[in-house]
């Protein structure tokens, strides 16, 4: 069962070929983060017509590299949602042409649930991947940590999962956008703020966390806000003082501590509700997915506080890609899910799990 998974919901171009669930065969990303660089963030109009331009030669480099012709595919699976709606549209169009041209069943793929499933692809002949050394077990607990989501989410079986909690405001890929902005550091800031962090003082800074009570959602809102009062306090101005001005008058010194301090706080937030979730649940094993996946800080953290070892995938899996969306529609396919109507697809920016 070999499977095309097309992924377009934000600025990566993505196809990949996944056999069997388990087995990869090729990953062809073509990303358009440059262009977004200096604005900060994605801007969703030249994210669409960088997939326009990309999404043919990469699904056809996506076939070179795993040596095999359109025959030899047994089904498309492309994100329909959540994601930016342009974004969205390029590869739902491209997959529903495929389909009906190439006459391959079609399935539609939640963008979240396929960052989980890039942790079931064990073994691969391409180079440069160090992949999880078995396939996760159920029931499992699933922590989405991303530029778009937030999530903890526990599977008792594939396509049987609960949703336990959920970001409240900004997901934390997010928060660390906003904060490297704050601080001068280049897009994206999770990367930015990780490798200054490493020069700072990760207590120097007691920034709160959002109490939601007994649930297992997060919240991200308070401890920017908390940030940006430290940072206005540190250079003796009150609230008054624009966030855009902190930059160039922060130490360097002072811009490592917040980061540590910042992403020490926001990852605390994250592995406490998974912590409380694995004692309440007794899952089989934890996963985590997204592109806060390949944080060392997430890592370190689950590492020394959780009971059971996770075995993470290739950081190249954690960020967008069609790798994960192949083998979440292998899943799919094997397990006899319904196919998708090729002439009726269509994209749902706000789809949830």
């Amino acid at each position: 069962m070999k499977i095309l998974g097309i992924e377009s919901s934000c600025d990566e171009t993505a196809a990949g070929i996944v056999e069997n669930g388990n087995h990869l065969l090729s990953n062809v990303v073509a990303t358009s983060m440059d262009l977004h660089a200096k604005y900060g963030g994605v801007v969703p109009e030249i994210a669409a017509r960088s997939h326009i331009e990309s999404i043919i030669p990469v699904i056809e480099q996506s076939l070179s590299d795993a040596n095999v012709v359109w025959r030899d595919i047994d089904g498309i699976a492309v994100t329909n949602g959540a994601g930016l709606g342009g974004s969205l549209l390029v590869g739902v169009l491209t997959a529903r042409t495929l389909s009906i041209v190439k006459q391959k069943p079609l399935y539609a793929i939640n963008h979240v649930e396929g960052h989980i499933y890039a942790n079931f692809i064990t073994s691969t002949t391409l180079s440069g991947y160090r992949l999880p050394s078995s396939q996760p077990e159920f029931p499992l607990l699933g922590l989405i940590v991303s530029g778009g989501h937030s999530q903890l989410v526990l599977w008792n079986n594939h396509f049987d999962y609960l949703l336990l909690g959920r970001t409240h405001d900004d997901a934390i890929g997010e928060a660390f956008d906003k904060i490297a902005k704050m601080l001068g550091l280049p897009y994206p800031g999770g990367p930015s703020i990780a490798e200054l962090a490493i020069h700072g003082d990760a207590y120097a800074y007691n920034f709160p966390k959002a109490n939601l009570g007994a649930t297992y959602d997060f919240s991200f809102s308070g401890p920017k806000t908390a940030v940006l009062r430290a940072a206005q306090l540190q250079l003796g101005m009150d609230y008054n003082f624009p966030s855009y001005k902190l930059a160039d008058k922060l130490t360097m010194d002072q811009k490592a501590s917040i980061a540590a301090s910042f992403q020490r706080i926001a990852v605390e937030t994250v592995v406490d509700k998974t912590i409380l979730a694995f004692n309440e649940f007794s899952p089989s094993s934890v996963v985590i997915g997204g592109g806060v996946a390949s944080s060392p800080e997430i890592r370190r953290q689950l590492a020394a506080r959780l009971a059971i070892p996770i075995n993470y995938t290739d950081h190249k899996l954690c960020t967008d890609n069609g790798a994960m969306i192949a083998a979440l529609g292998c899943f799919k396919a094997l397990l006899k899910q319904p196919v998708i109507d090729p002439y009726s697809l269509d994209i749902m920016p706000n789809l949830s799990m």
